[in-house]
């Protein structure tokens, strides 16, 4: 079979994070740097496609300097030591219309665990310069405490700073390699 071959285009794509704080609100931020492959049979969909994602943990961004600078510190992402977050999928199965499970390696701070994520497939399509484009919606969440990411910050009234939930959410445009 023909390996088709697509990267991230980064001008379309865009990789987030949510967590609680203080259980009471929710802090979003992102990931601005990130590269990544997609490889495709000559099926008729994306099923049993190969993806590597590498993220630049410098690229943290909350919309907050200080939390930010906190954030590659030891306590969270350790950046100085772990500069690179990477997925590398064992499996993608199509489930039924759109809908697909993404399953993979995620490497963060040194911890390789795999996780399931949701997919939607919102279409492929040639854009005004005859490049193929696929688009994808990822959905799904991790533990922070399984990546070694154990900021335990009490509140004064006992509850936790941080939730245990990271809620992660991609829209990913991938252009075919000619």
């Amino acid at each position: 079979m023909k390996t088709t071959f697509w990267e991230i285009d980064p001008a379309h794509s865009e990789i987030h994070f949510k967590i609680k704080h203080l259980v009471i609100s929710t802090v979003t931020g992102a990931f601005r740097l990130f590269k990544g492959t997609l490889q495709t049979s000559d099926k008729e969909n994306f099923n049993d496609a190969k993806i590597d994602l590498v993220i630049d943990t410098y690229s943290i961004d909350t919309n907050e300097t200080d939390r930010d600078e906190h954030l590659k510190s030891p306590e969270f992402f350790d950046a100085d030591q772990f500069p690179e977050i990477m997925f590398r999928s064992t499996s993608f199965q199509h489930k039924s219309g759109d809908e697909y499970v993404l399953h993979g390696d995620l490497t963060l701070k040194g911890t390789t665990k795999n996780i399931a994520l949701q997919v939607l497939f919102g279409g492929e399509l040639k854009d005004g310069f005859g490049r193929y484009r696929a688009g994808f919606e990822v959905n799904g969440s991790i533990k922070r405490h399984d990546f070694d990411i154990v900021y335990d910050g009490i509140t004064e009234g006992g509850g936790l700073v941080l939730g245990e939930e990271v809620k992660i959410a991609a829209n990913i445009q991938f252009v075919k390699m000619e």
